[in-house]
């Protein structure tokens, strides 16, 4: 079974200015990457697959993705294809299919951590290449009867609402 726990975090000024960088990072990367399949399609008429852009990106890297987790970039190629996934999904079902959209500014809003880079240690979430967040509702849960999770965390989604 799974069980989700939704934590307010109160990220300092610094870390807010990281948090903000990382999801315009992802998002620029989400768009580059959509672009590069459409220009490969429009062209070669040929799919690019989300392998083929996990190599593209650990080999072409620029300096706004160095400073964001690898596995949080990895996780924004996986959404995409996920996405185109659903796409010809509901083309060959003859549903309404809707191509995936670019996204504008503010239209991106989250970045996921899918399984290591991250820890919970007292009342703080410790995100690597932001540092260490922390949350007073973390302290508030411990405090109850029912302890934070005592399964392993499997995953950290960081959604924009700082």
């Amino acid at each position: 079974m799974k069980v989700a726990y939704k934590f307010r975090l109160y990220p300092n000024k610094l870390q807010e200015t990281v948090l903000d960088a990382t999801v315009e990072t992802c998002r620029h990367l989400y768009n580059n990457a959509l672009a590069a399949r459409k220009k490969v399609w429009e062209e070669e008429q040929r799919s690019l697959t989300y392998n083929q852009q996990a190599v593209e990106l650990t080999a072409t890297k620029n300096h706004h993705q160095k400073a964001v987790f690898s596995q949080v970039l990895q996780d924004v190629l996986r959404r995409l294809d996920k996405s185109f996934k659903a796409f010809f999904r509901r083309v060959k079902a003859g549903e309404e299919p809707g191509y995936p959209r670019f996204k504008g500014e503010g239209w991106y809003k989250s970045f996921t951590y899918p399984q290591v880079g991250f820890k919970l240690e007292g009342s703080r979430l410790t995100l690597s290449k932001i540092g260490s967040i922390g949350s007073s509702s973390i302290a508030r849960l411990k405090a109850k009867s029912r302890p934070v999770p005592s399964r392993k965390i499997k995953s950290v989604v960081g959604m924009r609402s700082w």
